[in-house]
């Protein structure tokens, strides 16, 4: 198996960081603009795309700052790998920004973070930010 690389990404976003945040932890926010669909039972999140789902523990958030998930195996093992979003607001001007903190194999990272920018757009048009 290759090895994935880790990257960030920042975007910029009008929006409060209270109500981010319900669209970043729930399943009900997510499968608004992160999948077609989410699921949870208690800590498992299982995200669905066209009909393929991938399954992800929540191993830690923070009210109004961020959320962590660990991709699982097929056979619901945990990954070594991650993705977390974390919700920035500069203490002096107020700007909000989203920092996304994912993997991707060394040949991927370009179409991954477009992935990215895609998903970070359909977000920010849910909360009415573009």
């Amino acid at each position: 198996m290759e090895v994935k690389l880790k990257y960030e990404l920042e975007f910029p976003i009008h929006a409060s960081p209270s109500l981010l945040y319900q669209y970043i932890s729930t399943p009900s926010g997510m499968s608004e603009w992160f999948a077609d669909n989410v699921n949870s039972r208690g800590e498992i999140f299982t995200f669905i795309w066209d009909g393929a789902e991938e399954k992800a523990k929540l191993i830690s958030k923070r009210t109004g700052e961020r959320v962590k998930f660990r991709w699982l195996d097929e056979d619901g093992t945990d990954t070594e790998y991650f993705f977390e979003l974390k919700i920035l607001e500069d203490e002096i001007t107020k700007d909000v920004s989203i920092m996304v903190v994912d993997f991707a194999e060394e040949d991927e990272i370009e179409e991954s973070k477009l992935l990215w920018e895609n998903q970070i757009s359909d977000l920010k048009h849910v909360l009415g930010s573009v």
